[in-house]
């Protein structure tokens, strides 16, 4: 993504949404270090998120002012749409909270109201000790999920992209499914999937291809491995696919040959699972209610200390190393779903006794009156017989 994916005027819509959240909020200044907000504020794809990069956005109007590495001058110069570029380093090391210092003090920073994020992979406890003890007083506020909540409803242009993502994450399952035979490992599945994704102009997405097979089937996020696929085997795929940088998930549960009858046991519960949490999603309703209705099912079959993943969250435009938002669908969200929003349904049951397990990954938008299933392909059991 860079600010030619977006009209000037949508992030000019975004920019003043948040300025006058900054003052609701009783504050003067925002530090923004989570990229998905700098992202979403100025188009920004650079990598100085793994270093030390921040975005400084007043509630009034005024300039907008990142400092970042040097390295990415260039890549904020014709990608971001930032007014004023501050940088550090280049040949040689360079302490990036003197910058931040010497940059803060420049905008009038000391002796007012200062907001700051702390996301948690993405500022360094150093870092932060360090900025904290230079804003002293001005420090009030750590809003981290700020500019993180105006976003969950997108716009209809985030909606397009959304939707060309989903798009591309059908086509890489059905190459999945496709070559899907005993003999092969789990990682030459997964270069197929790779494979699709990129000749579609899908980036790979900010979290990694989880794939498990066979014995490993009970594990929730195991990354594809040299393991040779057998007959008999039951197992898991799950990958993003994105469109400028927004981002759509996929899971399906597959089989290589006929299923016992314990393993469509599970399957069903998670796929009635599933559907009770997509029956329970709408406009106006609380976030805990599609899990209860997910959860009763698993609980229902006896399954409930196998349950361990959230059954859903907000999806964003992700960087490394996730694409989820702050809203999960728990039971001690706080959240309200809200038309617009665009959420993925994932109850699961993993078994590590019986080294099986089942999920199943869908995206939803969320509507006046129900939920639209942005994943097309088929979510019944892939079987290969």
């Amino acid at each position: 993504m860079s600010k030619h994916d977006f009209s000037l005027e949508e992030f000019g819509q975004r920019r003043a949404r948040v300025r006058r959240a900054i003052a609701a909020a009783g504050l003067d200044w925002l530090v923004i270090f989570h990229p998905v907000g700098i992202h979403w504020l100025t188009g920004s794809d650079a990598k100085s998120y793994q270093e030390f990069q921040c975005l400084l956005i007043s509630a009034k109007p005024g300039p907008l002012a990142v400092l970042t590495r040097e390295g990415e001058r260039n890549e904020f110069q014709d990608d971001a749409w930032v007014d004023a570029i501050h940088t550090f380093g280049g040949g040689e090391n360079e302490d990036p909270v003197a910058a931040f210092d010497k940059l803060s003090c420049a905008l009038g920073l000391p002796g007012t109201r200062v907001g700051m994020e702390v996301p948690a992979y993405y500022l360094h406890p150093h870092h932060y000790v360090r900025i904290k003890a230079l804003l002293g007083t001005s420090l009030v506020a750590e809003p981290t999920n700020l500019v993180h909540d105006l976003k969950l409803v997108k716009s209809d242009a985030e909606l397009a992209c959304i939707r060309t993502a989903s798009a591309k994450a059908d086509a890489a399952m059905a190459v999945f499914a496709d070559a899907l035979q005993p003999g092969r490992s789990e990682l030459a599945l997964a270069a197929k999937i790779c494979e699709s994704l990129l000749a579609a102009n899908s980036s790979l997405a900010a979290s990694p291809i989880n794939l498990v097979s066979g014995e490993r089937s009970s594990f929730s996020h195991g990354a594809p491995t040299e393991r040779m696929l057998r007959l008999g085997d039951f197992g898991n795929v799950e990958f993003g696919a994105t469109h400028r940088r927004y981002t759509s998930t996929i899971g399906r549960q597959f089989s290589l040959g006929a299923p016992t009858a314990r393993m469509l046991e599970i399957y069903d519960v998670v796929r009635r699972a599933s559907d009770a949490c997509l029956a329970a999603i709408r406009d106006g309703v609380p976030a805990t209610a599609p899990h209860e209705a997910a959860k009763g099912v698993i609980v229902q079959a006896g399954m409930e200390r196998y349950r361990v993943h959230t059954s859903g969250y907000g999806l964003a435009p992700g960087f490394p190393p996730t694409w989820g938002e702050p809203l999960h669908l728990l039971a001690d969200s706080t959240y309200t779903l809200r038309a617009g929003m665009v959420i993925t349904v994932e109850p699961p049951v993993f078994i590590g006794e019986e080294r099986l397990g089942a999920r199943l990954i869908d995206n939803v938008l969320v509507t006046h009156d129900g939920a639209e299933l942005l994943s097309r392909f088929s979510r019944d059991l892939i079987v290969v017989s």
